[in-house]
């Protein structure tokens, strides 16, 4: 399958404005081949928690009816990146999941809220996973900070995803961080990771570096530090080989690790 990997400049704020690029990756992408495309964390208002209660998506109704009328329109699966919501009276940080047939395959609010951003003083956590299908191939998604908890990647590659989809603002200071978690999540699942970060120098600083890395923990591809769309060609058959080879899934001790593990 074709990934397209939006690596975008999102714009601080200026909601109109990121819906009309997304937009234009979206159709290029699907000009270019893909079968799925990756938007990255909060494309529609980027951080500007302080401003929700005026840039927020309400209940979702603009993301989702954007994302699934183009899904259909050009026959594309769409990881639709994460958007502020405001759901009864409440703000979400969540992503929309949409098959090629325009269908809402699932919806999703980050779990884990990222402290030293504030996320957890503007935003409410979500407490669901994000499992889906596209065709055949068994996914799930997270976001940014979610890769922290490898725990929570474990649960979604053992409800049997072969890919994981991250979209993220990784912030440029630590972006060595994110290569590396990204780079342990591929290798001890056995699945591959499919993360998209997003660009912007002011009056935040994100350098993007999107990844693409296979079960191995192969990086096949690694995006620049600007905005850019990438069209990489992925065999997802390989996951089944690198589980057979080294067999982690049947070797693991569940019942071992509920005793010594707390909550």
């Amino acid at each position: 399958m074709k990934i397209g990997c939006v690596q975008l400049n999102v714009r601080y704020g200026k909601v109109d404005e990121n819906y009309e690029r997304a937009e234009h990756f979206i159709r290029e992408a699907a000009s270019k081949g893909a079968d799925i495309v990756v938007l990255p964390e909060l494309w529609n208002t980027g951080f500007a928690l302080e401003k929700l209660p005026d840039l927020a998506d309400k209940e979702g109704e603009r993301t989702k009816v954007f994302l699934q009328k183009l899904a259909n329109e050009l026959s594309i699966h769409i990881v639709g990146g994460s958007v502020a919501i405001e759901r009864e009276g409440k703000y979400y940080n969540t992503m929309y999941i949409v098959g090629k047939e325009g269908e809402l395959l699932s919806e999703y609010s980050k779990v884990h809220l990222f402290r030293l951003m504030d996320e957890e003083k503007y935003l409410e956590a979500g407490d669901q996973m994000n499992r889906f299908a596209f065709d055949d191939l068994e996914a799930g998604a997270v976001i940014c900070y979610d890769i922290r908890f490898p725990e929570w990647l474990r649960a979604h590659a053992l409800a049997g995803a072969k890919v994981l989809f991250v979209s993220a603002q990784w912030p440029t200071p630590r972006i060595d961080h994110w290569k590396t978690l990204l780079q342990a999540r591929a290798i001890e699942n056995q699945c591959y990771i499919v993360a998209v970060n997003r660009i912007s120098k002011r009056p935040e600083n994100f350098n993007g570096q999107s990844m693409i890395i296979e079960p191995w923990g192969e990086v096949l591809w690694t995006g620049a530090e600007d905005e850019e769309l990438a069209i990489i060609d992925v065999d997802f058959s390989k996951v089944d080989e690198v589980r057979t080879r080294i067999p982690v899934y049947d070797d693991r001790r569940p019942s071992l690790y509920a005793r010594v593990v707390k909550e």
